[in-house]
């Protein structure tokens, strides 16, 4: 299953040659185990997509307003990609208050009139499209994303402001709902293009952000207020109603608040787009350098192998233990499946090289899953051959990828992290060769990029090692995670190996006397909740993960963040600090 994947010479040196076997019955049994978990997700999907439900979806139709999904279908450019961001957002979490599907807001990237845009649309559908806790940090992750790559940024509100059961989770803090009003403000002044439509209820503090982006669209019946009629009438004893208080009448012809006052959802999603239309582009003016892209043609520059065969590679169930070969899976994303790799020889178990995908050129960091045979350079063992462990960092992978990324960032080049790491390597050879200096090598490279940084999951991703491949604390401009990810300090059973002794020992000193029975079942408790939280949906429900993608789709999502990456030229000098040498 885990055959080769070299290098071919005689006709382009640079062409990867796959000789996987996808027909054998390991991978066969992977593709089925995968398509099976696959199945059962995109079901889940279709619930989270459909909201508040049905009862939900016949109440915002009967105020004749569309649902979010709807508004979408008319915004967006026909037969595009959405490349949504956060759908797991919150996912199991609320349930004392019935859930709120991803949200209760979408979120993601898609073009309008042939412009790249980020949409923040509320769902009016889970509670009013009221702001939870997760709700609050989904648009300010789609908004760092917007800032961070100066994507214009297109608002659908229909929000009846902050949930306020929750609301001491949702109102103060750096990450929460304020922060959503301070990031249109910094976002206006970066000259990033912010548009507002309301659709919908507009209440409190959340009337603030369509008055702080630059254009304002309203449709009759919808209200923008700082307080709705009966706080103010509890506040000052006035009573008024919605539309004379702040529909869209007044404020297009009293406040002068709104600047395109519409009759309805469709007419004013189609005047949106016009907007958009129009729109400038500061990139395509800039003088500063940008990310090489050569031209590019979908077809021709095409991988030359199937992305579905990515399918086969992995056993997708909790705690399996998947060797395969890491450029099997950089043949299926690049373009014309050429790599040019960097110190093929060296530092095996991590695979770094240059590439394109979409035409944009890129630097690859992946880890290496077969086992490698290397001489030892230093230390007791110097001068022998020994086995390193795919999926696991040692001292020379990790000097080797420290000098490649500062020369991605040297050279301006964006970086592409495939994780499926165990971690570093410990032990008396490891400390001897220096495994925490070459850490700390790399972590300092990955803290200090300049370049895009993206971050795809495909397997695990474990304690150091995540971030030493450019985890979520690291600033990469989009996280995405296959299926098979797993997220977490360590793995399943590593966990509960050394917890169940913990709780043991502790029962032990409680008096209670172990059979062996207890000490498995102890352990087969801590591995399933373990297990459950290195889930990808775990994580994504916390937005530890953009997106989980079907792994066949990877090149297509990592080309639309490519060409979200590019919007933004302006990339600073690269001062790696002091290294650890």
């Amino acid at each position: 299953m885990a055959s080769s994947v070299e290098t071919q010479t005689t006709d382009r040196k640079d062409r990867l040659a796959s000789a996987l076997d996808v027909n054998s019955s390991r991978a066969q049994a992977h593709r089925d185990a995968l398509l099976a978990l696959m199945h059962a997700m995109r079901e889940q999907e279709a619930v989270i997509r459909s909201g508040g439900g049905a009862k939900a979806i016949a109440s915002q139709h009967a105020k004749g307003r569309l649902t979010v999904r709807e508004r979408l279908e008319i915004l967006l450019d026909p037969g595009a990609e959405f490349l949504e961001l956060g759908l797991w957002a919150a996912h199991e979490m609320y349930a004392e208050y019935g859930g709120a599907a991803a949200a209760g807001v979408v979120t993601g990237v898609g073009r309008v009139c042939g412009r790249l845009c980020m949409v923040i649309a509320n769902d009016a559908t889970v509670k009013a499209g009221a702001f939870f806790p997760m709700t609050a940090k989904k648009v300010l992750r789609a908004q760092t994303i917007a800032l961070e790559n100066r994507i214009p940024t297109l608002y659908l509100v229909d929000s009846a402001g902050v949930f306020l059961p929750l609301q001491e989770d949702v109102f103060p803090d750096t990450d929460d709902f304020g922060r959503v009003f301070r990031n249109n403000a910094v976002m206006s002044a970066r000259g990033i293009p912010q548009i507002t439509a309301i659709m919908g209820m507009c209440v409190a503090g959340g009337a603030y952000l369509p008055v702080m982006t630059d254009t304002i669209l309203m449709t009759e019946g919808s209200g923008l207020f700082l307080a709705g009629p009966s706080l103010v009438q509890a506040a000052i004893g006035q009573k008024t109603d919605a539309e004379e208080l702040g529909g869209a009448a007044m404020h297009a012809e009293i406040s002068g608040t709104v600047d395109f006052r519409e009759p309805d959802d469709r007419s004013c999603l189609l005047r949106l787009r016009a907007l958009v239309d129009k729109l400038g582009d500061r990139c395509a003016a800039s003088s500063k350098p940008v990310f090489s892209r050569t031209a590019y043609d979908a077809a021709t520059d095409a991988p030359l192998y199937p992305a579905d065969e990515l399918y086969t590679l992995m056993n997708p169930a909790p705690g399996a233990t998947s060797v395969y070969e890491m450029r099997a899976i950089i043949a299926r994303l690049v373009d014309c499946s050429e790599f040019v790799e960097y110190k093929a020889d060296f530092g095996r178990t991590l695979v770094c090289g240059y590439a394109r995908i979409g035409g944009f050129a890129v630097g690859i960091v992946a880890n290496q899953k077969t086992n490698q045979r290397t001489t030892v350079a230093t230390g007791p063992q110097a001068g022998t051959q020994r086995i390193e462990v795919g999926g696991v960092i040692y001292t020379e992978a990790a000097q080797k990828a420290a000098r490649f990324i500062m020369d991605c960032n040297q050279n301006l080049v964006p970086l592409i992290f495939l994780h499926d790491v165990n971690g570093f390597m410990v032990g008396k050879e490891a400390e001897w060769s220096g495994i925490i200096r070459a850490g700390a090598k790399m972590v300092s490279a990955v803290s200090n990029s300049v370049v895009p940084k993206i971050s795809v999951i495909v397997g695990g991703s474990f304690g150091a090692g995540h971030y030493a491949m450019c985890g979520k604390a690291y600033d990469p401009r989009f996280v995405f995670a296959w299926p098979t990810a797993r997220y977490a300090v360590m793995s399943g059973a590593s966990a509960a190996t050394t917890l169940a002794e913990v709780r043991a020992r502790q029962l032990e000193r409680e008096g209670r006397e172990l059979t062996d029975a207890d000490c498995a079942s102890i352990r087969e408790e801590i591995q399933a909740s373990y297990d459950a939280q290195a889930d990808p949906r775990y994580g994504a429900a916390r937005l530890w993960i953009d997106a989980i993608v079907d792994p066949a789709q990877t090149r297509s999502a990592l080309i639309t963040a490519l060409e979200s990456c590019a919007l933004n030229p302006e990339i600073p000098p690269f001062h790696p600090g002091i290294l650890q040498t």
